[in-house]
């Protein structure tokens, strides 16, 4: 808006310097850059990066499966034990070594994380492997998916709005920047007869 104000304010005032007008312009254009790049670019690498992890959740639940776990024995806990999958609200895990199925019939064997909290020889737990059986981490899932690429999306946005004003104001410094040095430089040429008007000096 004081874009727009400004190159109005300046139409056709006679103070007008050439600077004045450009800032104006210079404010106009990133103002529009803002408003329209800005959300086509978000836009854009919000769909890229949908796509790309939309084609990430397909591939993770075509190549894994969730398979039955029996649990052969408890292993004492340590510090390390934490599960990096695990958030606040869900079911405590606790490393266990346990067998299981995998996709191609084979049976397995070996530590995992089990979402039981006092687990016991014999019990079940859900486990995700791939399709020769080995652990693997749970896919991610769609919606998740989607967050993080509205979050790309809206990133990208914000950050080309950011260049565009710190463009515009690297331009503006500069100009105001010249705008001093001719200054200094009129003031250096009318400086020598200041006070000596009208003396015959």
């Amino acid at each position: 808006m004081r874009a727009i104000s400004g190159l109005w304010r300046w139409r056709h005032n006679p103070l007008r310097r050439g600077t004045d007008l450009a800032e104006a312009w210079l404010g106009l254009l990133a103002l529009l850059l803002i408003l329209v790049a800005a959300p086509v670019i978000g836009s854009l690498t919000g769909t890229a990066a949908q796509d790309a992890l939309q084609r990430s959740v397909r591939e993770q639940h075509d190549s894994r499966r969730l398979v039955t776990a029996t649990v052969l024995r408890e292993l004492e806990r340590s510090p390390l034990d934490a599960d990096p999958e695990a958030a606040s609200g869900r079911a405590p895990r606790t490393r266990v070594v346990a067998d299981w199925t995998a996709p191609d019939g084979t049976s397995r064997q070996g530590t995992v994380m089990a979402a039981l909290e006092t687990p016991h020889r014999g019990d079940h737990f859900t486990l995700w492997t791939d399709l020769q059986g080995r652990t693997a981490a749970r896919p991610l899932d769609p919606a998740t998916a989607t967050t993080h690429a509205v979050l790309a999306g809206t990133g990208a946005a914000l950050l080309t709005a950011g260049l565009v004003e710190a463009g515009r104001r690297l331009a503006v410094w500069r100009m105001v920047r010249r705008r001093y040095a001719r200054w200094d430089q009129a003031w250096d040429r009318a400086g020598p007869d200041w006070g000596r008007t009208g003396t015959g000096s």
